[in-house]
């Protein structure tokens, strides 16, 4: 478990309990580490979260996943979950470390619900509080919500009854198409959402409309995840590889460091794969000094760099020009999983998921789509290269 050590499976909720004791009171050396994590309150639910939380769509190991412990010890005590993310197998490994490591106050659980209607809304919850192990969540969203009528009465009043008979704490929903500032001010003057996650890195710091949604949002108490920060591009690895290095950070802390600026943010979500970029990235979030000179100035050189390779997800611009056949922010993202990520197998699961119709790319003309994307995106190359890689 990143120390070398074979444990059997009778252990590891030992193992677990002494990581929690080893950061909460043990040495001297872990006990700091573990309260270094600097934490934000996040909006009107009142609670101190740590700014870098545990992403969860990634493989796990169902039995036992070292990366939950691993990130306790560095004070990131907030999983972050879905229904939906790697088939269950985020939840069922959630549940697995309940079970063991017997904390389940001491860390804070976030899942979310592909299904935007009342019952089957509910329905999710309770199947992700069977996989979890654990009678509540401390907070459930919308999954990826794109159509701001879901947030009516109906569902208010299923959020209203599902925090009563104590199953969730607090509601939220995520986002990252086109219309996250459509999104976030309606949250703004909905009372009853709590927090909203979305797409934010460090491309869209100019962006004066998505600035004032933020506002609104951080005026009304709505607290505020930033998802997607690495603001991936859509290209060859070594199109983006030579930014590897900024200053005294890689580029993934950096990136992490730069959202962490703005104070309106309460936290960013990171999907941390391995226990050295859980290592990594909480050294980062643990530093008290703002990025460097060269650090910034990288940062800036990698945005235009790449800027004409990366989806903002604006899909409602070059849709509609190409007539809304082909979900373009939502193969450009899968080859993103691919091209940066590394997520080979799932990015190629996802894509031949979509219809049939939307993968069928003969004959299309994608000029008006692309001279539509305001960062200039070839989108004929992008799109046919995800045809033939995720194929």
């Amino acid at each position: 478990m990143g120390g070398g050590l074979l444990l059997s499976e009778v252990g590891l909720g030992t193992v677990a309990r002494q990581a929690w004791a080893l950061a909460e009171g043990g040495p001297a050396a872990a006990a700091a580490q573990q309260a270094a994590m600097p934490r934000r309150k996040l909006g009107k639910t009142g609670a101190m979260i740590p700014i870098l939380l545990q992403g969860g769509s990634m493989p796990w190991d169902t039995k036992w996943d070292p990366k939950l412990p691993e990130a306790i010890k560095h004070g990131i005590d907030y999983f972050d979950a879905a229904w939906a993310y790697t088939g269950g197998n985020n939840e069922i490994a959630i549940g697995s470390f309940n079970e063991r490591a017997k904390m389940r106050e001491k860390i804070w659980i976030t899942s979310k619900s592909d299904l935007k209607d009342p019952a089957g809304f509910e329905q999710r919850l309770n199947e992700s509080l069977a996989r979890m192990k654990t009678s509540y969540v401390d907070m459930y969203f919308l999954h990826g919500l794109a159509d701001a009528r879901a947030l009516d009465k109906p569902l208010q009043e299923k959020v209203d009854q599902l925090k009563k008979q104590g199953k969730m704490r607090h509601f939220g929903f995520s986002c990252h198409e086109g219309n996250v500032v459509e999104l976030m001010q309606k949250a703004a003057v909905t009372p009853w959402v709590e927090t909203v996650m979305f797409r934010y890195n460090f491309r869209q710091y100019g962006n004066k409309e998505l600035n004032l949604a933020m506002d609104a949002c951080h005026q009304a108490g709505v607290g505020l995840i930033a998802m997607k920060t690495q603001g991936s591009a859509v290209s060859f690895e070594q199109g983006w590889q030579k930014f590897q290095q900024t200053g005294k950070w890689n580029k993934f802390q950096a990136v992490l460091k730069a959202v962490w600026a703005d104070e309106r943010i309460t936290a960013a979500v990171s999907e941390m794969d391995s226990l050295d970029k859980i290592r990594e990235n909480a050294e980062a979030a643990r530093d008290p000094n703002k990025l460097g000179e060269l650090d910034v100035r990288e940062l800036r050189r990698y945005a235009l760099a790449t800027r004409s390779s990366a989806c903002d997800g604006c899909d409602h611009l070059c849709s509609e020009a190409l007539g809304a056949r082909i979900p373009v922010a939502a193969t450009l993202r899968y080859l993103m999983y691919h091209d940066s990520y590394g997520k080979r197998d799932a990015a190629r699961a996802l894509y031949q998921a979509l219809p049939e119709e939307a993968r069928r790319l003969d004959g299309a003309d994608f000029s008006a789509a692309s001279a539509a994307c305001p960062n200039g995106l070839d989108l004929d190359l992008h799109l046919k290269r995800a045809a033939q890689v995720l194929a």
